[in-house]
């Protein structure tokens, strides 16, 4: 079963992968939209009961950690992407990212070394 993050719990997730941990004063200074602190407090909590992050004590207040690779969460979130808004089909992912983006020269060659050597490796490791 793949990782199931509202934009909130993914706003909240990005602040602790980026800083490995933080209180709930820390993720909401660090947060680009202001949010009430029980609001954060709360989308922790509901982030701890699904079993994304974990909390330890630190005088009156926790401090709360990940528990999911930022990797993980990306695959599941990519996956429910290309299920949802691309038809199941990578290819028209790839088609839109290429195309609608405003990609250098050398982000495309970048792609293009990525998508080599997957093919080199056989393409079919998952």
């Amino acid at each position: 079963m793949g990782l199931r993050l509202s934009e909130r719990e993914l706003d909240v997730m990005a602040v602790l992968w980026a800083r490995g941990s933080g209180t709930v004063t820390e993720v909401r200074e660090a947060l680009s939209d202001p949010l009430a602190y029980t609001t954060v407090l709360t989308v922790l909590r509901t982030l701890e009961e699904k079993g994304f992050v974990g909390h330890e004590e630190e005088g009156k207040a926790h401090r709360y950690r990940p528990l999911v690779a930022r990797e993980r969460a990306g695959k599941s979130a990519l996956s429910r992407m290309v299920a949802k808004l691309f038809d199941g089909s990578p290819e028209l992912l790839l088609t839109q990212l290429v195309s609608d983006q405003h990609l250098s020269p050398a982000d495309l060659r970048r792609l293009r070394r990525i998508l080599d050597e997957r093919l080199r490796a056989g393409g079919n490791s998952r």
